[in-house]
């Protein structure tokens, strides 16, 4: 790495900061909120860590591959690249738990048909679908509700206000249409009825998410699979033609080819997590 860039860099930083130092004395730009961009996936993996920490863990990752690229010989704006792999690992991690979250939702719905159906009112019900849901994220929008409700306001509006900030298509859904149920004034078995059928509904979802990730998985493991392979015969292909190593070792190979691959191979194994996300939704 130069000085050149060395400087860049720091002027660059000093810059961001002083902006953000301006920012934050300035009243005028005091209601402007700055919030990182992984915050709400850290939030969702249950990462409790500071933004200022989570960069620094970032800019450790950035300084080894960046030592590891100038041991390897690999160009430096090549490594730099490593600056999204704590990104796109902690999305991955709030994916999974988006998942678990929503398959929970089924078991929020059936506990709270059983409470309502029980004789408890439907505040007590969802606190008690709350409590059977066994996962942290699940469960959130409904507390979320709940926690309003007992400050004081209407809980249809309240579900209503949860439903908006809930990220889960399916658990919007629900909540909106049990929003709608109290706010035409249903009696407690005309709710208990539409909460069973958005159970119902829930548990349809379920089965067709298993389904298509069944169907998904084969095509995911060969692609795995050959995201592995294409590395490892290009390796031995070096190893025995030497035309073939020279090439991948001059600028040709370092700067465009096997970057080239490597966002290639990166981007279709994304892009088919991607295709089977946007189906399940």
């Amino acid at each position: 790495m130069s000085f050149a860039l060395v400087g860049a860099l720091s002027v660059a930083t000093a810059t961001f900061a002083l902006c953000l130092a301006v920012g934050r004395r300035d009243p005028a730009l005091a209601h402007i909120q700055l919030r990182h961009p992984d915050a709400d996936a850290l939030d969702e993996a249950g990462i409790v860590v500071g933004a200022l920490r989570w960069e620094a863990i970032r800019a450790s990752i950035v300084l080894a591959a960046i030592a590891g690229a100038a041991w390897m010989a690999i160009p430096i704006p090549v490594a730099a690249g490593a600056t999204a792999l704590p990104s796109i690992w902690v999305r991955l991690r709030a994916e999974n738990a988006r998942d678990r979250a929503r398959r929970s939702l089924g078991r929020i719905l059936a506990s709270t048909e059983s409470a309502l159906r029980s004789g408890q009112a439907l505040p007590e019900a969802l606190r008690r679908g709350a409590g059977a849901a066994g996962d942290v994220l699940a469960a959130r929008p409904v507390l979320t509700a709940l926690r309003a409700f007992d400050l004081g306001s209407s809980l249809d509006a309240a579900l209503v206000a949860a439903a908006d900030a809930c990220r889960d298509e399916r658990a919007a859904v629900a909540l909106r249409s049990l929003a709608l149920g109290i706010a035409e004034r249903l009696p407690r078995e005309r709710l208990a009825d539409l909460v069973a059928a958005l159970a119902d509904r829930a548990a349809f979802d379920e089965r067709l998410g298993d389904e298509v990730r069944a169907r998904a998985a084969g095509a995911r493991q060969q692609q795995r699979l050959l995201a592995v392979m294409v590395p490892a015969i290009a390796v031995y292909l070096s190893m025995t033609m030497p035309m073939l190593a020279a090439t991948l070792a001059s600028d040709l190979g370092r700067f465009v080819l096997v970057p080239a691959a490597v966002c290639l191979e990166v981007g279709g194994i994304l892009l088919g997590r991607r295709i089977v996300r946007q189906v399940l939704r």
